[in-house]
C-alpha cells in the first residue's frame, strides 16, 4: 500500500506491530530461520510440532501460524509471554496458567465443532475480552443506557455510494493513476511516538512497483521492517526473522506506491457501509472481500474521499488479529497527496509517526532490499 502500516499514504503500517513480532519470535523456543534469499523450500512446509517443542494442541497447524496464535491469546487476555511460559525454555509445563491454555483451547475447538459447524465464532476474546479472569457477573454500567430496539438497527447497503465510485473518488484525490505513476521512489524521515512520550528517529526508504523498508533507531539498536518484492523480514539485533505468507501480504500493500490505483484489483467482492465517525469526519466505510483471506476496511473521509482509517487482519488457528491504521496531515507533493501522520493499533499498543522529510524520485539503492543473513545458530550441546 502507498505508504499508508503497515497504505496508500506513505505510511509502514508493520513498523511497530512487526517490531513487537519480532520481539516475541525471538522469544520463542529458537525456531529454524527461515532462508534469506526467499526462495520457496522444497518439500512440504513444517508444522508446529516438527519445529516446536511440546506442542499439544496446535501440533498440525504451520509452524509460521505459532506466533501469531500466541499474539491472540496474549491480546485476548491481556498478558504477556511469561504468564504461561518460562522465559528462555517455552518448553516447559512448569506454570499452571500454560496447562490450562491448553484445557481452553480444547474446550474452544470444541464448542465450535460441535454448535457452528467449525466455524470459529467462539474464540479466547469472546469470554476475555482483554482480562486473564474472564467476568463472569454482569457489569453495573455508570449511566443508564437506552434499551436497543429493533427498529432501523440494522443498515443495509441500499442507497450507499457504489463501492468502486468510491475508491475511484480516493484514486482522484490522492492525485490520480497518472501522478501515482510517476513516483519512483520515496525517502522520509520521522519520529515515532510510543509508550507515552518516547521518542525515536525512524527513516523509510521505498521503490517502485513494490519495495519498502523502515529503520527504527533505537538505543537497543534498529528495529527493521522491510518487503522487498518477493518477500518480507523483521530484524532486531541479532534476530531475523522471514515473513509468513499472511504478513508478507501486508507489507506488500505498505510497499505499493500507488496503492491507491490498485487496491480495486486486490478483492473480488466490495461493499459500502456507512461508516464511523473519526476525528469528527463522516465517514463510508469500503469493505474488501476474497474467498480465503481475511476483510479489508477502508475508511474514506466523505468530504475530501481521502482514506482516515484502514484496518486488516492477520489470521491465526485461534482468531484474527486486528491492525488500525489512521491517517492525518495529508500534503501534496510533485501532485500526489500523501500522510504525514499517522497512527498504528493493535490489541495493547499503539504509537504515531510523523514525518518531517519526504523526498521523491530520489535514488535509492537496491541493497537496502536485500533480506539480512540470519544470525549464526548456537552449537549443539556437547553428546554425554
Amino acid at each position: 500500500m502507498n505508504h499508508a502500516a503497515w497504505k496508500p499514504p506513505f505510511v509502514p503500517s508493520t513498523l511497530f506491530v512487526a517490531f513487537a513480532a519480532a520481539l516475541l519470535a525471538a522469544r520463542a523456543q529458537n525456531p529454524q530461520q527461515a532462508a534469506p534469499s526467499g526462495a520457496p523450500t522444497s518439500g512440504t512446509p513444517k508444522t508446529a510440532s516438527q519445529q516446536f517443542k511440546n506442542i499439544q494442541i496446535l501440533k498440525d497447524v504451520p509452524a509460521d501460524q505459532v506466533i501469531p496464535a500466541m499474539q491472540f491469546i496474549t491480546a485476548s487476555l491481556g498478558i504477556d509471554c511469561e504468564y504461561c511460559h518460562v522465559e528462555h525454555a517455552f518448553d516447559k509445563d512448569d506454570k499452571k496458567p500454560k496447562v490450562t491454555a491448553r484445557k481452553m483451547m480444547e474446550m474452544m475447538i470444541t464448542i465450535n465443532q460441535e454448535n457452528f459447524e467449525g466455524h470459529r465464532d467462539v474464540t479466547c476474546y469472546t469470554c476475555h475480552q482483554g482480562s486473564a479472569k474472564p467476568v463472569s457477573i454482569p457489569v453495573i454500567s455508570a449511566k443508564e443506557n437506552s434499551p436497543e430496539t429493533t427498529e432501523g438497527a440494522s443498515i443495509t447497503a441500499s442507497g450507499n455510494p457504489a463501492p468502486e465510485s468510491l475508491l475511484d473518488k480516493y484514486l482522484a484525490a490522492v492525485g490520480g493513476a497518472d501522478a501515482l505513476k510517476k513516483v519512483t521512489s520515496r525517502v522520509a524521515k520521522g519520529t515515532v511516538t510510543a509508550f507515552g512520550d518516547q521518542h525515536m528517529a525512524v527513516e523509510l526508504f521505498a521503490k517502485a512497483p513494490d519495495k519498502r523498508v523502515s529503520v527504527m533507531h533505537m538505543k537497543e539498536g534498529e528495529s527493521v521492517t522491510a518487503y522487498n518484492g518477493k518477500v518480507g523480514w523483521l530484524s532486531v539485533p541479532g534476530r531475523v526473522q522471514m515473513m509468513n505468507q499472511q504478513e508478507s501480504l501486508g507489507a506488500r500493500m505498505d510497499a505499493d506506491l500507488a496503492f491507491a490505483a490498485n487496491v480495486k484489483s486486490l478483492y473480488s467482492k466490495w461493499e459500502t457501509l456507512p461508516g464511523e465517525k473519526i476525528d469528527g469526519h463522516d465517514t463510508w466505510l469500503v469493505i474488501g472481500h476474497q474467498e480465503g483471506s481475511s476483510p479489508l476496511k477502508l475508511y474514506f473521509d466523505q468530504k475530501s474521499d481521502l482514506l482516515l482509517r484502514l484496518t486488516r487482519y492477520i489470521d491465526s488457528p485461534l482468531g484474527y488479529n486486528p491492525t488500525q491504521i489512521d491517517y492525518a496531515d495529508y500534503r501534496a507533493i510533485d501532485g500526489v497527496k500523501t500522510s504525514y501522520r499517522w497512527t498504528v493499533a493493535r490489541p495493547g499498543n499503539r504509537f504515531t509517526i510523523q514525518l518531517e522529510q519526504l523526498q521523491q524520485n530520489v535514488p535509492v539503492d537496491d541493497a537496502k532490499f536485500v533480506p539480512p543473513p540470519p544470525p549464526p545458530q548456537p552449537p549443539p550441546p556437547p553428546a554425554h
